[in-house]
């Protein structure tokens, strides 16, 4: 009996060993900073555009200004859905301080497109795409472009910044130089 507590003791521990690589492997955090140059007058998420497997925790981070980050929802101010249809929508609120953070984990495959509210007019905007890097997304671009008359119009600054889909595919991460 003493030996068989024994090795089972020793399972419990060597489980318990083995459970922090696999929590760690799973748990991955990807950062785009909110940027502003010293005047205001260029704004931008770095990077823009970005390909994540599900499961990723994307953490926004200021670094200057006062920015959100804003999921493209009808929940966000009447915006176009411009996320997988089954994905919980995000607003950051006003953050203030550099430094401040936000993070969301993505768990549906799809485009997740974003903006800053307060700078939105200015083309502050993001694009997340997460898909499994092997096999197909059938669904993967459901969403993607869908406007409808009722909803607040994306403005043509905005419209312009988003880095398109194959280029994002191609090169994983898009970053804008200051």
């Amino acid at each position: 009996m003493q030996r068989r507590q024994l090795l089972a003791t020793g399972g419990l521990l060597l489980a318990g060993l083995a459970a922090p690589s696999i929590i760690r492997a799973s748990s991955r955090v990807l950062e785009i900073e909110m940027r502003s140059d010293i005047e205001g007058a260029k704004v931008w998420f770095d990077p823009i555009g970005v390909l994540v497997e599900p499961e990723t925790t994307i953490r926004w981070i200021i670094r200057e200004n006062v920015h959100t980050t804003t999921a493209y929802h009808p929940e966000n101010n009447n915006h176009a859905l411009r996320i997988p249809s089954k994905a919980k929508p995000w607003d950051s609120g006003y953050m203030v301080n550099p430094g401040d953070q936000f993070e969301v984990t993505l768990t549906i495959p799809g485009v997740y497109d974003y903006y800053c509210a307060p700078h939105e007019e200015a083309g502050m905007v993001g694009r997340i795409i997460v898909a499994r890097t092997s096999g197909s997304d059938p669904d993967l671009f459901e969403n993607y472009g869908a406007q409808s008359p009722d909803r607040e119009a994306i403005p043509s600054e905005a419209q312009k910044a988003f880095p398109s889909i194959e280029e994002i595919m191609r090169r994983k991460s898009i970053e804008i130089s200051a």
